[in-house]
């Protein structure tokens, strides 16, 4: 036992020295791991928070049905009474055209009120019926009921929109799996020979302990470490630029704004809570990966 801990000591030992002896090579390999993992720690932040609007905006999930000024009560009866026989439909609000100017005041807010003067004599709002489904595909439902139906001037819904983002989401998925690949590439060939350099320049050495019977393996170990140090450096790195970038992110965004959305953006702490462990693990893989090719290569095992 105490000699496997003292070879343990051994191989980080030798790593440690090896991991400072070329300052310039090692800082690059590190900070490509960084960026490698900045780009993934981007993309990822940014698809969980598509996803938390795609969520916030299905929960409000609802359509519209906008009437004419001049439908009749039999027709509103008709249409309402249709609307709530709807399978899927989980409530039903009646907005009359005053209701509807409050609300676009309050949109607007106390300072920009000048917007909606005047418009209580010749108020162009039109009534509707907010129709709130149990799921985004009962909707449908909805639609095609009252399709057609006499007294409706406009039916408005956000599937558009949901589906819109959806495809802005897997459009920025692939774009960034498409960027982690290609930077984790680079990250491997700058380790890679960032390793090669240091088994070169004791390339007498490993050939002194391999004639004395040292095995591929324990010559490799002391290398491994070596990659290992340079992933977990570059994943704090990044872990570190990747919470402030995201902080100052946030506090641009109007709070106000997107409570009135339903949309929750993931918080800023995440990245150390939930995400610290993805970036070690990825940065220790790089750096494992890259050592181990550069040493393959060497020993020509």
């Amino acid at each position: 036992m105490a000699m496997k801990i003292n070879t343990l000591k051994y191989f980080l030992m030798d790593a440690s020295k090896s991991f400072t002896r070329n300052k310039t090579i090692t800082l690059a390999s590190c900070a490509t791991v960084a960026t490698t993992l900045f780009i993934m720690g981007i993309f990822l932040l940014t698809l969980l928070n598509v996803n938390q609007g795609i969520l916030g905006v299905q929960s409000n999930l609802q359509a519209e049905i906008y009437i004419n000024d001049n439908i009749t009560l039999d027709q509103q009866t008709a249409l309402e009474n249709t609307i709530r026989s709807t399978d899927g439909v989980k409530d039903i609000k009646f907005v009359s055209k005053e209701e509807a100017l409050k609300k676009l005041r309050d949109t607007f807010g106390a300072d920009n009120q000048e917007l909606t003067e005047g418009m209580e004599q010749a108020n162009p709002l039109p009534a509707n019926y907010i129709v709130k489904v149990t799921s985004p595909d009962k909707i449908s439902n909805v639609i095609k009921n009252v399709q057609g139906m006499p007294g409706i001037y406009q039916i408005s819904d956000v599937r558009d929109l949901v589906n819109k983002v959806q495809k802005i989401s897997n459009a920025v998925k692939y774009v960034g799996l498409g960027l982690f690949l290609l930077l984790s590439g680079v990250s491997l060939f700058l380790i890679s020979n960032t390793i090669k350099l240091a088994v070169y320049a004791r390339r007498r050495e490993i050939g002194i302990m391999k004639f004395i019977g040292a095995t591929d393996w324990f010559i490799r170990w002391p290398f491994i470490f070596e990659g290992m140090f340079m992933g977990v450096a570059g994943a704090l790195m990044s872990l570190i630029v990747v919470f402030y970038t995201y902080r100052l992110v946030l506090a641009k965004f109007s709070t106000e704004l997107l409570e009135l959305m339903s949309v929750k953006l993931v918080p800023a702490s995440y990245v150390f809570t939930h995400m610290s462990w993805e970036f070690l693990l990825a940065g220790i893989a790089i750096g494992v990966f890259g050592s181990i090719m550069a040493i393959r290569k060497f020993l020509k095992v």
